[in-house]
């Protein structure tokens, strides 16, 4: 295996990554973002308003997410191992 083919793997798995954890930050982020806008509208400064909702729609999008997660990551594993397999 060549320094062009590890490259490609890295690069390989830096995409899965992005792709896989994705969708719950991004839930996160969103659910954080209408949180903070309601707390700026109706002056409630109290700081643990953001986490109960936040953990909530994370597990909830980790739970709907996780087939196409799994897929991700096992599609990326069987590529890797046909290059194991092919020796390089």
């Amino acid at each position: 295996m060549n320094e062009a083919e590890v490259m490609d793997v890295i690069r390989e798995g830096m995409i899965v990554l992005i792709r896989v954890s994705a969708p719950p930050l991004l839930a996160g982020m969103a659910i954080g973002l209408v949180i903070s806008i309601f707390q700026t509208l109706t002056q409630i400064q109290e700081m643990t308003l953001t986490f109960v909702p936040k953990v909530l729609v994370v597990f909830i999008s980790l739970l709907v997410f996780m087939p196409f997660m799994l897929h991700e990551v096992t599609d990326f594993t069987h590529i890797i191992m046909d290059k194991v397999i092919a020796g390089g």
